[in-house]
């Protein structure tokens, strides 16, 4: 067991073992005057709160459950970088910041990103401190104007109590912030769509950057812990997106889903 909120990967269909889960005590502030910026907050935010990540203010579970109007946040946390991710691109996801995020990482922009209910990432090796056994700093500005009608809000309501069929607020990092390193050329990102009329899955992926020599891919489909189909391709220098077919057989030896299996 464990106190970590939200422990579990969050991304159960593109799971790798290494992972550093970000969320749980981050320092945490309003500012109201929007002055942060011009303040220096991105590498040196005195922040006076401390907040549980990935809750947003409003929620009790966060520890403060605060339902007041303060359309600019800021957060600030550390962490050590696992010897063993030495050597390798280290990325650092964030599953949502409602609404526009400003992220930095030891005090250089690394990302900025507007949309409350998308994830996004960045590759901060070049920000990361070369020795591992020193602090690298987080901080995210997050911006979410309540009175703003034309920024999409789904169901949130711009009134400070909830009313009607709409929802109380949610501002700031309201899923899970997480680490993981990747090799440098790995996967960016992988679509999967079957084509059950030709007994085939198209798999369209994505690296991170091209290699200056060939990479090798290899797809396997599994049922059952055995393999029942197989596609490796070779991609040409400077390649990054590629598409292939895999075929798994005719229509009637494809094991389909259903609700019973």
């Amino acid at each position: 067991m464990t106190d970590l909120p939200r422990p579990e990967y969050p991304r159960p269909q593109f799971v790798r073992e290494d992972w550093l889960n970000l969320n749980g005590t981050w320092r945490f502030d309003y500012d109201d005057e929007d002055t942060g910026l011009a303040r220096g907050w991105a590498k040196h935010a005195p922040l006076t709160q401390t907040i549980t990540v990935p809750f947003a203010f409003q929620a009790p579970a966060s520890g403060i459950g605060s339902n007041d109007f303060h359309d600019h946040v800021w957060y600030a946390r550390e962490f050590t970088m696992p010897r063993a991710w030495r050597g390798r691109r280290i990325l650092l996801h964030f599953g949502a910041v409602d609404y526009c995020a400003s992220v930095w990482v030891n005090g250089e922009i690394v990302i900025i990103h507007e949309g409350g209910h998308t994830s996004f990432s960045a590759d901060i090796t070049p920000f990361l401190m070369e020795d591992s056994s020193l602090l690298n700093r987080i901080v995210v500005r997050a911006e979410d104007v309540a009175a703003d009608r034309y920024q999409p809000r789904g169901k949130q309501y711009w009134e400070r109590e909830s009313a009607s069929i709409f929802y109380t607020r949610t501002t700031g990092i309201w899923q899970t912030v997480w680490l993981e390193p990747v090799a440098q050329h790995g996967l960016r990102s992988v679509r999967m769509t079957p084509d059950i009329d030709a007994g085939a899955i198209a798999c369209e992926y994505e690296l991170l950057t091209p290699s200056e020599n060939a990479v090798q891919v290899t797809a396997v489909v599994t049922l059952n812990g055995e393999a029942v189909g197989e596609w490796t391709h070779e991609l040409a220098p400077g390649t990054r997106f590629h598409d292939a077919t895999l075929i798994l057989g005719a229509r009637d030896q494809v094991r389909l889903w259903s609700p019973e299996t």
